[in-house]
This record gives C-alpha cells, structure tokens and sequence, in this order.
C-alpha cells in the first residue's frame, strides 16, 4: 500500500459543532477577528445579523473575538443550523485553547448540543402528528 506524505497541519485549535442535520468542523488560529466559512466570508455566507451573531457569540463571551481567526467547514442541514453547528464548535474549540473559558461558556449554554430534530413522521398521519381530517360521514 502506498501511502501519501503527511499533510502539514496547520497551528491552531480545532472543534467539532452539530446542530440539527449540520456538522461543522471549526480551526481557531491568532489572528485579527476573521471567520471565514467553507471558504467564504461569514458576512456573504450568512447575510443576517442574527446568523453572524449566533455564531460570533462564544467569541463575544469570552473576550476573544479580535484575537481569534475562525476558519470553519460545515455540512448538511439549513443555514440556522449550519450557524449553530459553527457556534456549538467555535465554544468547543474555545475550551481546547483555554481551559478557563469552559465555565463562561457553559453559563451561555453554548457547549450543550441542542438535541432538537426534525421529528419523524408516523404511519397514518400527514406529518409527525397533523391527523387527516375527520369526517363523521
């Protein structure tokens, strides 16, 4: 079996986030405040404040959002929660970097994975839990 060389890796501090269907795999380097998702600025790749706060929220919490470069990849799911998954992985890669963060970050409920999902759909009815219509005739 031939094997390829060893990839050189870069420095930094890596985490891995999920919410709902989404996975993100997050690199945190010193840096100047950058995130930067699947190769593209977060401000192009989530337009709404509400995403970019999501995401920057762990940074915000512990004081590090213009010390911390984020370079984040993220699969699967919708923009809401490909943002959390990247949330959920930046709080877990924070507490990698600095042992101290974990208590700050735990009080922001950001290193909980949401464990909320679509639910299934059941035989019978329309969706997870709309019956059909009755009719009494």
């Amino acid at each position: 079996m031939i094997r390829s060389p060893r990839v050189q890796r870069t420095p930094g501090t890596t985490g891995l986030g999920g919410r709902k269907t989404s996975v993100a795999r997050v690199l945190l380097q010193p840096g100047t405040g950058n995130v930067i998702v699947n190769g593209i600025p977060m401000e192009e790749r989530f337009p709404r404040l509400m995403w970019q706060n999501l995401i920057t929220l762990p940074l915000r919490v512990t004081n590090t959002q213009r010390s911390l470069n984020v370079l984040a990849k993220v699969d699967g799911g919708g923009i809401s929660g490909q943002a959390g998954a990247i949330a959920h992985g930046i709080a877990r890669a924070l507490t990698k970097l600095d042992e101290e963060h974990r208590r700050t970050l735990r009080q922001a409920g950001l290193l909980t994975r949401d464990p909320r999902a679509k639910e299934r759909k059941k035989p019978g009815l329309k969706r997870a839990r709309k019956a059909p219509q009755y009719t009494k005739r």
